[in-house]
Protein backbone atom coordinates (compact mmCIF):
# COMPACT_ATOMS: atom_id res chain seq x y z
CA UNK A 1 0.00 0.00 0.00
CA UNK A 2 1.34 3.42 -0.96
CA UNK A 3 0.34 6.84 0.31
CA UNK A 4 1.41 10.48 0.34
CA UNK A 5 3.04 11.29 3.68
CA UNK A 6 3.67 14.81 4.95
CA UNK A 7 6.70 14.89 7.29
CA UNK A 8 6.86 17.97 9.53
CA UNK A 9 9.97 18.66 11.64
CA UNK A 10 12.14 21.73 12.20
CA UNK A 11 15.34 19.63 12.26
CA UNK A 12 16.56 18.97 8.72
CA UNK A 13 18.40 15.67 9.46
CA UNK A 14 15.23 14.27 11.09
CA UNK A 15 13.19 15.16 8.01
CA UNK A 16 15.74 13.66 5.61
CA UNK A 17 16.04 10.45 7.62
CA UNK A 18 12.27 9.88 7.75
CA UNK A 19 11.96 10.83 4.10
CA UNK A 20 14.58 8.24 3.12
CA UNK A 21 12.98 5.48 5.20
CA UNK A 22 9.47 6.15 3.88
CA UNK A 23 10.61 6.48 0.28
CA UNK A 24 12.35 3.14 0.60
CA UNK A 25 8.97 1.68 1.59
CA UNK A 26 7.44 3.20 -1.58
CA UNK A 27 5.61 6.03 0.14
CA UNK A 28 5.48 9.42 -1.57
CA UNK A 29 6.92 12.01 0.81
CA UNK A 30 6.41 15.77 1.05
CA UNK A 31 8.02 17.89 3.73
CA UNK A 32 7.55 21.00 5.87
CA UNK A 33 9.82 22.57 8.49
CA UNK A 34 7.46 24.56 10.76
CA UNK A 35 3.81 24.87 11.74
CA UNK A 36 2.61 27.52 9.25
CA UNK A 37 4.41 25.77 6.39
CA UNK A 38 2.79 22.49 7.44
CA UNK A 39 -0.72 23.97 7.37
CA UNK A 40 -0.08 25.40 3.90
CA UNK A 41 1.36 22.09 2.69
CA UNK A 42 -1.69 20.15 3.88
CA UNK A 43 -3.97 22.22 1.66
CA UNK A 44 -1.55 22.21 -1.25
CA UNK A 45 -0.42 18.58 -1.21
CA UNK A 46 -3.52 16.80 0.14
CA UNK A 47 -1.54 14.18 2.10
CA UNK A 48 -2.95 10.85 3.21
CA UNK A 49 -1.23 11.05 6.60
CA UNK A 50 0.89 13.55 8.57
CA UNK A 51 3.93 12.70 10.69
CA UNK A 52 4.22 15.71 12.94
CA UNK A 53 6.98 16.77 15.31
CA UNK A 54 5.79 18.41 18.52
CA UNK A 55 8.66 20.66 19.61
CA UNK A 56 8.91 23.32 16.92
CA UNK A 57 9.52 27.07 17.40
CA UNK A 58 6.60 29.42 17.08
CA UNK A 59 3.70 27.08 16.42
CA UNK A 60 4.27 23.71 18.05
CA UNK A 61 2.82 20.38 16.94
CA UNK A 62 -0.04 20.49 19.43
CA UNK A 63 -1.30 23.77 17.94
CA UNK A 64 -0.85 22.52 14.37
CA UNK A 65 -2.86 19.39 15.12
CA UNK A 66 -5.55 21.36 16.92
CA UNK A 67 -5.96 23.68 13.93
CA UNK A 68 -6.14 20.75 11.52
CA UNK A 69 -8.81 18.97 13.54
CA UNK A 70 -10.87 22.15 13.92
CA UNK A 71 -11.11 22.51 10.12
CA UNK A 72 -13.89 20.28 8.67
CA UNK A 73 -12.02 20.03 5.37
CA UNK A 74 -8.86 18.71 7.02
CA UNK A 75 -10.07 16.94 10.16
CA UNK A 76 -10.22 13.54 8.44
CA UNK A 77 -6.44 13.42 7.74
CA UNK A 78 -4.66 11.10 10.22
CA UNK A 79 -1.96 12.73 12.33
CA UNK A 80 0.85 10.81 14.04
CA UNK A 81 2.96 12.85 16.43
CA UNK A 82 6.62 11.76 16.37
CA UNK A 83 8.60 13.41 19.15
CA UNK A 84 11.24 13.05 21.83
CA UNK A 85 8.59 13.79 24.49
CA UNK A 86 7.89 10.60 26.40
CA UNK A 87 5.74 11.54 29.40
CA UNK A 88 2.23 10.02 29.53
CA UNK A 89 0.81 13.53 29.94
CA UNK A 90 2.35 14.52 26.59
CA UNK A 91 0.77 11.53 24.84
CA UNK A 92 -2.60 12.30 26.38
CA UNK A 93 -2.37 15.94 25.36
CA UNK A 94 -1.57 14.88 21.79
CA UNK A 95 -4.54 12.52 21.69
CA UNK A 96 -6.83 15.14 23.17
CA UNK A 97 -6.01 17.67 20.43
CA UNK A 98 -6.90 15.04 17.83
CA UNK A 99 -3.73 13.09 17.03
CA UNK A 100 -4.31 9.50 16.00
CA UNK A 101 -1.09 8.29 17.60
CA UNK A 102 1.87 9.58 19.59
CA UNK A 103 5.20 7.87 18.92
CA UNK A 104 8.30 8.56 21.00
CA UNK A 105 11.72 8.84 19.36
CA UNK A 106 13.63 6.75 18.54
CA UNK A 107 10.74 5.18 16.63
CA UNK A 108 10.81 1.52 15.64
CA UNK A 109 10.59 1.54 11.85
CA UNK A 110 8.49 -1.60 11.60
CA UNK A 111 5.94 -0.24 14.09
CA UNK A 112 5.89 3.13 12.32
CA UNK A 113 5.24 1.63 8.88
CA UNK A 114 2.52 -0.65 10.27
CA UNK A 115 0.82 2.32 11.92
CA UNK A 116 1.03 4.37 8.73
CA UNK A 117 -0.49 1.54 6.67
CA UNK A 118 -3.25 1.03 9.24
CA UNK A 119 -4.22 4.70 9.32
CA UNK A 120 -4.04 5.05 5.53
CA UNK A 121 -6.41 2.09 5.12
CA UNK A 122 -8.81 3.82 7.48
CA UNK A 123 -8.52 7.10 5.57
CA UNK A 124 -9.21 5.43 2.22
CA UNK A 125 -12.41 3.96 3.60
CA UNK A 126 -13.39 7.25 5.22
CA UNK A 127 -12.68 9.22 2.04
CA UNK A 128 -15.11 7.00 0.12
CA UNK A 129 -17.81 7.48 2.74
CA UNK A 130 -17.20 11.24 2.85
CA UNK A 131 -17.41 11.46 -0.94
CA UNK A 132 -20.75 9.66 -0.92
CA UNK A 133 -21.92 11.95 1.88
CA UNK A 134 -20.87 15.01 -0.14
CA UNK A 135 -22.68 13.74 -3.24
CA UNK A 136 -25.86 13.18 -1.26
CA UNK A 137 -25.69 16.65 0.27
CA UNK A 138 -25.08 18.30 -3.12
CA UNK A 139 -28.23 16.65 -4.44
CA UNK A 140 -30.10 17.99 -1.41
CA UNK A 141 -30.84 14.45 -0.21
CA UNK A 142 -29.05 14.56 3.15
CA UNK A 143 -27.39 17.10 5.38
CA UNK A 144 -23.57 16.91 5.28
CA UNK A 145 -21.91 15.31 8.29
CA UNK A 146 -19.16 17.24 10.07
CA UNK A 147 -16.64 15.08 11.91
CA UNK A 148 -15.88 17.89 14.33
CA UNK A 149 -19.52 18.29 15.41
CA UNK A 150 -20.14 14.79 16.77
CA UNK A 151 -20.15 14.09 20.48
CA UNK A 152 -19.71 10.74 22.20
CA UNK A 153 -23.16 9.49 23.24
CA UNK A 154 -23.71 9.08 27.01
CA UNK A 155 -24.75 5.43 26.61
CA UNK A 156 -21.66 4.35 24.63
CA UNK A 157 -20.60 0.81 25.55
CA UNK A 158 -17.28 -1.03 25.60
CA UNK A 159 -16.53 -4.74 25.58
CA UNK A 160 -13.36 -5.35 27.61
CA UNK A 161 -11.72 -8.71 26.84
CA UNK A 162 -9.15 -9.23 29.60
CA UNK A 163 -8.28 -12.27 31.73
CA UNK A 164 -6.09 -10.53 34.32
CA UNK A 165 -8.20 -9.60 37.37
CA UNK A 166 -5.81 -6.81 38.32
CA UNK A 167 -5.91 -5.22 34.85
CA UNK A 168 -9.70 -5.63 34.67
CA UNK A 169 -10.11 -3.58 37.87
CA UNK A 170 -7.62 -0.97 36.66
CA UNK A 171 -9.24 -0.44 33.25
CA UNK A 172 -12.86 -0.90 34.29
CA UNK A 173 -12.57 1.79 36.97
CA UNK A 174 -11.21 4.22 34.38
CA UNK A 175 -13.64 3.42 31.57
CA UNK A 176 -16.71 3.38 33.81
CA UNK A 177 -16.29 7.11 34.33
CA UNK A 178 -17.65 7.67 30.80
CA UNK A 179 -18.92 4.39 29.38
CA UNK A 180 -20.92 1.28 30.06
CA UNK A 181 -18.40 -1.56 30.34
CA UNK A 182 -18.97 -5.28 29.84
CA UNK A 183 -16.07 -7.56 30.86
CA UNK A 184 -15.38 -10.99 29.36
CA UNK A 185 -12.35 -13.07 30.33
CA UNK A 186 -13.07 -15.78 27.75
CA UNK A 187 -12.53 -14.85 24.09
CA UNK A 188 -15.17 -17.26 22.77
CA UNK A 189 -17.77 -15.80 25.12
CA UNK A 190 -16.57 -12.33 24.13
CA UNK A 191 -17.12 -13.12 20.44
CA UNK A 192 -20.69 -14.19 21.17
CA UNK A 193 -21.26 -11.03 23.20
CA UNK A 194 -19.79 -8.83 20.45
CA UNK A 195 -22.06 -10.35 17.82
CA UNK A 196 -25.16 -9.51 19.81
CA UNK A 197 -24.13 -6.47 21.80
CA UNK A 198 -23.61 -3.66 19.26
CA UNK A 199 -20.65 -2.33 21.25
CA UNK A 200 -18.98 0.96 20.38
CA UNK A 201 -15.49 -0.37 21.09
CA UNK A 202 -13.76 -3.68 21.82
CA UNK A 203 -10.64 -3.53 23.99
CA UNK A 204 -8.66 -6.78 23.89
CA UNK A 205 -5.40 -7.79 25.54
CA UNK A 206 -2.86 -9.34 23.19
CA UNK A 207 -1.36 -11.75 25.75
CA UNK A 208 -4.45 -13.71 26.67
CA UNK A 209 -3.44 -16.82 28.60
CA UNK A 210 -5.86 -19.34 27.05
CA UNK A 211 -6.61 -18.02 23.58
CA UNK A 212 -4.90 -16.52 20.55
CA UNK A 213 -5.96 -12.86 20.78
CA UNK A 214 -4.86 -12.21 17.20
CA UNK A 215 -7.30 -14.88 16.04
CA UNK A 216 -9.99 -13.15 18.06
CA UNK A 217 -9.26 -9.87 16.21
CA UNK A 218 -9.43 -11.73 12.91
CA UNK A 219 -12.79 -13.25 13.83
CA UNK A 220 -14.18 -9.83 14.71
CA UNK A 221 -13.11 -8.50 11.31
CA UNK A 222 -14.55 -11.43 9.34
CA UNK A 223 -17.92 -11.57 11.10
CA UNK A 224 -20.66 -9.42 9.58
CA UNK A 225 -22.11 -8.21 12.90
CA UNK A 226 -18.74 -7.07 14.27
CA UNK A 227 -16.86 -6.01 11.14
CA UNK A 228 -17.27 -2.29 11.82
CA UNK A 229 -16.54 -2.37 15.56
CA UNK A 230 -13.31 -0.55 16.42
CA UNK A 231 -10.65 -2.64 18.16
CA UNK A 232 -8.19 -1.24 20.70
CA UNK A 233 -5.36 -3.73 21.27
CA UNK A 234 -3.45 -3.77 24.56
CA UNK A 235 0.15 -4.86 23.92
CA UNK A 236 3.10 -5.47 26.23
CA UNK A 237 5.74 -2.77 25.98
CA UNK A 238 8.32 -3.82 23.40
CA UNK A 239 6.17 -6.54 21.79
CA UNK A 240 6.48 -4.99 18.34
CA UNK A 241 5.78 -8.21 16.45
CA UNK A 242 2.40 -8.71 18.09
CA UNK A 243 1.58 -5.02 17.69
CA UNK A 244 2.29 -5.10 13.96
CA UNK A 245 0.22 -8.27 13.50
CA UNK A 246 -2.69 -6.72 15.40
CA UNK A 247 -2.64 -3.61 13.22
CA UNK A 248 -2.40 -5.69 10.03
CA UNK A 249 -5.38 -7.78 11.16
CA UNK A 250 -7.53 -4.69 11.59
CA UNK A 251 -6.95 -3.29 15.08
CA UNK A 252 -7.77 0.42 14.96
CA UNK A 253 -5.48 1.52 17.80
CA UNK A 254 -3.28 0.14 20.55
CA UNK A 255 -2.08 0.75 24.08
CA UNK A 256 1.27 -0.27 25.57
CA UNK A 257 1.46 -1.74 29.06
CA UNK A 258 1.57 -0.49 31.72
CA UNK A 259 -1.70 1.20 30.75
CA UNK A 260 -1.96 4.86 31.65
CA UNK A 261 -5.49 5.68 32.77
CA UNK A 262 -5.73 9.02 30.96
CA UNK A 263 -4.30 7.59 27.75
CA UNK A 264 -6.77 4.70 27.89
CA UNK A 265 -9.65 7.11 28.24
CA UNK A 266 -8.37 9.41 25.49
CA UNK A 267 -7.87 6.58 22.98
CA UNK A 268 -11.27 5.08 23.78
CA UNK A 269 -12.95 8.46 23.25
CA UNK A 270 -11.20 8.89 19.90
CA UNK A 271 -12.27 5.48 18.62
CA UNK A 272 -15.88 5.78 19.78
CA UNK A 273 -16.22 9.26 18.32
CA UNK A 274 -14.85 8.04 15.00
CA UNK A 275 -17.18 5.02 15.00
CA UNK A 276 -20.23 7.25 15.36
CA UNK A 277 -18.94 9.52 12.60
CA UNK A 278 -18.59 6.51 10.30
CA UNK A 279 -22.06 5.31 11.22
CA UNK A 280 -23.52 8.73 10.41
CA UNK A 281 -21.79 8.67 7.02
CA UNK A 282 -23.10 5.17 6.29
CA UNK A 283 -26.61 6.12 7.36
CA UNK A 284 -26.54 9.16 5.10
CA UNK A 285 -25.33 7.00 2.22
CA UNK A 286 -28.10 4.46 2.79
CA UNK A 287 -30.65 7.27 3.00
CA UNK A 288 -29.36 8.80 -0.24
CA UNK A 289 -29.67 5.41 -1.95
CA UNK A 290 -33.23 5.01 -0.73
CA UNK A 291 -34.21 8.51 -1.77
CA UNK A 292 -32.61 8.05 -5.18
CA UNK A 293 -35.00 5.18 -5.95
CA UNK A 294 -38.11 6.23 -4.02
CA UNK A 295 -40.72 8.91 -4.38
CA UNK A 296 -40.35 11.40 -1.54
CA UNK A 297 -44.08 12.08 -1.17
CA UNK A 298 -45.49 8.54 -1.14
CA UNK A 299 -42.49 6.40 -0.22
CA UNK A 300 -43.13 4.13 -3.21
CA UNK A 301 -40.40 3.31 -5.71
CA UNK A 302 -39.96 5.95 -8.39
CA UNK A 303 -40.21 5.65 -12.16
CA UNK A 304 -36.47 5.12 -12.68
CA UNK A 305 -36.33 2.19 -10.29
CA UNK A 306 -39.54 0.66 -11.68
CA UNK A 307 -38.21 0.79 -15.26
CA UNK A 308 -34.93 -0.88 -14.31
CA UNK A 309 -36.70 -3.48 -12.19
CA UNK A 310 -39.17 -4.26 -14.96
CA UNK A 311 -36.39 -4.69 -17.53
CA UNK A 312 -34.59 -7.13 -15.25
CA UNK A 313 -37.79 -9.00 -14.47
CA UNK A 314 -38.67 -9.38 -18.15
CA UNK A 315 -35.23 -10.86 -18.89
CA UNK A 316 -35.67 -13.40 -16.10
CA UNK A 317 -39.23 -14.16 -17.20
CA UNK A 318 -38.11 -14.77 -20.79
CA UNK A 319 -35.45 -17.21 -19.60
CA UNK A 320 -37.92 -19.04 -17.39
CA UNK A 321 -40.94 -18.85 -19.68
CA UNK A 322 -43.10 -17.23 -17.02
CA UNK A 323 -45.53 -14.33 -17.59
CA UNK A 324 -45.24 -10.85 -16.09
CA UNK A 325 -48.27 -8.62 -15.68
CA UNK A 326 -48.44 -4.92 -14.92
CA UNK A 327 -51.26 -2.60 -14.07
CA UNK A 328 -51.01 1.08 -14.89
CA UNK A 329 -53.42 3.26 -12.92
CA UNK A 330 -54.47 6.88 -12.85
CA UNK A 331 -56.53 8.63 -10.15
CA UNK A 332 -59.75 9.87 -11.72
CA UNK A 333 -60.29 13.66 -11.90
CA UNK A 334 -57.24 14.36 -9.76
CA UNK A 335 -56.95 17.92 -11.10
CA UNK A 336 -60.44 18.58 -9.80
CA UNK A 337 -59.38 17.40 -6.33
CA UNK A 338 -56.50 19.88 -6.36
CA UNK A 339 -58.65 22.72 -7.71
CA UNK A 340 -61.48 22.10 -5.24
CA UNK A 341 -59.66 21.17 -2.06
CA UNK A 342 -56.13 22.54 -2.59
CA UNK A 343 -52.79 20.94 -3.34
CA UNK A 344 -52.29 19.96 0.29
CA UNK A 345 -55.40 17.82 0.07
CA UNK A 346 -54.12 16.40 -3.20
CA UNK A 347 -50.89 15.36 -1.49
CA UNK A 348 -52.88 13.69 1.28
CA UNK A 349 -54.83 11.75 -1.34
CA UNK A 350 -51.64 10.60 -3.06
CA UNK A 351 -50.13 9.44 0.23
CA UNK A 352 -53.26 7.52 1.23
CA UNK A 353 -53.53 6.05 -2.26
CA UNK A 354 -49.96 4.76 -1.92
CA UNK A 355 -50.75 3.32 1.52
CA UNK A 356 -53.66 1.35 0.08
CA UNK A 357 -51.52 0.09 -2.77
CA UNK A 358 -48.96 -1.23 -0.30
CA UNK A 359 -51.66 -2.88 1.81
CA UNK A 360 -53.43 -4.64 -1.04
CA UNK A 361 -50.70 -5.69 -3.46
CA UNK A 362 -48.97 -9.00 -2.93
CA UNK A 363 -45.59 -9.26 -1.25
CA UNK A 364 -43.86 -10.18 -4.54
CA UNK A 365 -45.34 -7.19 -6.41
CA UNK A 366 -43.60 -3.85 -6.81
CA UNK A 367 -45.66 -0.66 -6.48
CA UNK A 368 -44.32 2.62 -7.84
CA UNK A 369 -45.36 6.18 -8.57
CA UNK A 370 -44.40 7.10 -12.14
CA UNK A 371 -46.08 10.48 -12.57
CA UNK A 372 -48.23 13.06 -10.81
CA UNK A 373 -51.23 10.80 -10.21
CA UNK A 374 -50.03 7.76 -12.17
CA UNK A 375 -48.90 4.54 -10.54
CA UNK A 376 -47.66 1.16 -11.73
CA UNK A 377 -47.71 -2.23 -10.05
CA UNK A 378 -45.37 -4.87 -11.52
CA UNK A 379 -46.46 -8.47 -10.88
CA UNK A 380 -43.93 -11.26 -11.54
CA UNK A 381 -44.96 -14.79 -12.50
CA UNK A 382 -48.53 -13.58 -12.98
CA UNK A 383 -50.86 -14.42 -15.83
CA UNK A 384 -53.43 -12.01 -17.15
CA UNK A 385 -56.39 -13.36 -15.16
CA UNK A 386 -54.54 -13.02 -11.85
CA UNK A 387 -53.17 -9.61 -12.85
CA UNK A 388 -56.66 -8.38 -13.60
CA UNK A 389 -57.98 -9.70 -10.29
CA UNK A 390 -55.22 -7.85 -8.41
CA UNK A 391 -56.16 -4.65 -10.26
CA UNK A 392 -59.83 -5.16 -9.44
CA UNK A 393 -58.98 -5.64 -5.76
CA UNK A 394 -57.01 -2.38 -5.81
CA UNK A 395 -59.83 -0.56 -7.57
CA UNK A 396 -62.29 -1.65 -4.90
CA UNK A 397 -59.90 -0.74 -2.08
CA UNK A 398 -59.76 2.82 -3.44
CA UNK A 399 -63.43 3.32 -4.31
CA UNK A 400 -65.15 1.67 -1.38
CA UNK A 401 -63.73 3.88 1.39
CA UNK A 402 -63.47 7.67 1.12
CA UNK A 403 -60.13 9.34 1.83
CA UNK A 404 -59.44 11.35 4.96
CA UNK A 405 -57.80 14.72 4.25
CA UNK A 406 -56.23 16.78 7.02
CA UNK A 407 -57.57 20.11 5.76
CA UNK A 408 -61.14 18.89 5.19
CA UNK A 409 -63.93 18.29 7.67
CA UNK A 410 -65.41 15.52 5.53
CA UNK A 411 -63.80 12.68 3.59
CA UNK A 412 -63.17 12.84 -0.16
CA UNK A 413 -64.45 10.14 -2.51
CA UNK A 414 -61.73 8.95 -4.85
CA UNK A 415 -61.78 6.49 -7.74
CA UNK A 416 -59.11 5.16 -10.05
CA UNK A 417 -58.90 3.64 -13.53
CA UNK A 418 -56.67 0.67 -14.34
CA UNK A 419 -55.08 -0.81 -17.44
CA UNK A 420 -53.66 -4.33 -17.23
CA UNK A 421 -51.17 -5.89 -19.65
CA UNK A 422 -49.37 -9.25 -19.63
CA UNK A 423 -46.20 -10.07 -21.51
CA UNK A 424 -46.24 -11.51 -24.98
CA UNK A 425 -43.35 -13.69 -26.07
CA UNK A 426 -40.11 -11.68 -26.20
CA UNK A 427 -41.83 -8.40 -25.33
CA UNK A 428 -39.79 -5.53 -23.90
CA UNK A 429 -40.80 -3.11 -21.15
CA UNK A 430 -41.65 -0.27 -23.52
CA UNK A 431 -44.14 -2.38 -25.43
CA UNK A 432 -45.68 -3.74 -22.23
CA UNK A 433 -46.14 -0.25 -20.80
CA UNK A 434 -47.62 0.99 -24.08
CA UNK A 435 -50.27 -1.75 -24.02
CA UNK A 436 -51.08 -1.08 -20.37
CA UNK A 437 -51.40 2.62 -21.21
CA UNK A 438 -53.78 1.83 -24.06
CA UNK A 439 -55.89 -0.28 -21.71
CA UNK A 440 -55.92 2.54 -19.14
CA UNK A 441 -57.08 4.95 -21.84
CA UNK A 442 -59.88 2.52 -22.67
CA UNK A 443 -60.94 2.34 -19.01
CA UNK A 444 -61.20 6.13 -18.83
CA UNK A 445 -63.18 6.35 -22.09
CA UNK A 446 -65.56 3.72 -20.75
CA UNK A 447 -66.53 5.76 -17.71
CA UNK A 448 -63.56 5.53 -15.26
CA UNK A 449 -63.43 3.61 -11.97
CA UNK A 450 -62.90 0.37 -13.83
CA UNK A 451 -60.27 -2.12 -15.01
CA UNK A 452 -59.56 -2.65 -18.70
CA UNK A 453 -57.31 -5.27 -20.30
CA UNK A 454 -54.79 -4.78 -23.05
CA UNK A 455 -55.31 -6.57 -26.34
CA UNK A 456 -53.20 -9.69 -25.98
CA UNK A 457 -52.88 -10.23 -29.73
CA UNK A 458 -52.16 -6.81 -31.24
CA UNK A 459 -49.97 -3.87 -30.39
CA UNK A 460 -51.76 -0.58 -29.50
CA UNK A 461 -51.81 2.23 -32.01
CA UNK A 462 -51.96 4.93 -29.32
CA UNK A 463 -48.63 6.54 -28.27
CA UNK A 464 -47.56 5.86 -24.72
CA UNK A 465 -47.98 8.60 -22.17
CA UNK A 466 -45.17 7.23 -19.95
Amino acid sequence: MTARVLVVDDVLPNVKLLEAKLTNEYFEVVTAYDGPEALAAVRRENPDIILLDVMMPGMDGFEVCSRLKADPELAHIPVVMVTALSEPSDRVRGLEVGADDFLTKPVNDIALFARVRSLVRLKIMMDELRLRDQTGSEFGIVQPTAETSLEVPPDASILLVEDSPHDVVHMQETLSQRFQVVVEADCQAALVAARGGNFDLVIVTMNHADYDSLRFCSQLRTTEETRQMPILAVVDDGDIERLVRALDLGANDYLMRPVDRNELLARALTQIRRKHYQERLRQNYQLSLEMAVTDSLTGLYNRRYMATHLDNMLKQAEDGGKPVSITLMDIDHFKLINDTHGHGAGDDVLREFANRLQRYVRGVDLASRVGGEEFVVVMPDTDHAVGRSVAERLRAAVAEEAFEVASQASKISVTCSFGVATTLGGEDSRSLLERADAALYQAKRSGRNRVASADLETEPKKAASL
